[in-house]
């Protein structure tokens, strides 16, 4: 388990803040985390209902960009675009950070009827939470 992680995508506002909510829900203080874009744009409201449905509260999330952060002392970059995937490499090539690529679907990229929309975001939410799962192991205790 890494000591900080981050994950990025392009605004974020759906796919990253979404990662970085469900990774403390999951381990909480077991490691530390946060989340950027190549760019900001406020959270996406349908991410605040697909999140509050499994009890996670994501209204106080502030969109930051990775020129925002105050430090860069991550272990691991998590990338779930191509855009953000090139800025974390450009970030970290002169550091010692691991940056993963995780592939991760536009919700954003569906229309149809609210109900088709939410669909969509809630597929991202549980493939991401699988993922996480995969990728960090077995959950804080408080989470079993």
């Amino acid at each position: 388990m890494p000591s900080a992680v981050l994950f990025s995508c392009s605004f974020n506002s759906v796919r990253s803040p979404m990662a970085e909510a469900l990774m403390k829900y999951l381990y909480g203080h077991m490691v530390y985390v946060d989340s950027v874009g190549v760019r900001k744009q406020e959270i996406d409201p349908f991410v605040v209902e697909v999140l509050d449905e499994i009890g996670i509260s994501v209204e106080k999330h502030k969109a930051k960009t990775f020129d925002d952060l105050e430090d860069t002392s991550f272990d691991l970059v998590v990338t779930l675009t191509p855009e953000a995937q090139h800025r974390a490499l450009e970030m970290t090539r002169t550091m010692s950070i691991e940056v993963e690529y995780w592939p991760t679907p536009d919700p954003t990229a569906v229309s149809g009827s609210r109900e088709q929309m939410l669909e969509a975001y809630r597929q991202v939410r549980d493939r991401l939470m699988a993922k996480i799962k995969e990728r960090f192991g077995p959950l804080a205790p408080a989470k079993v």
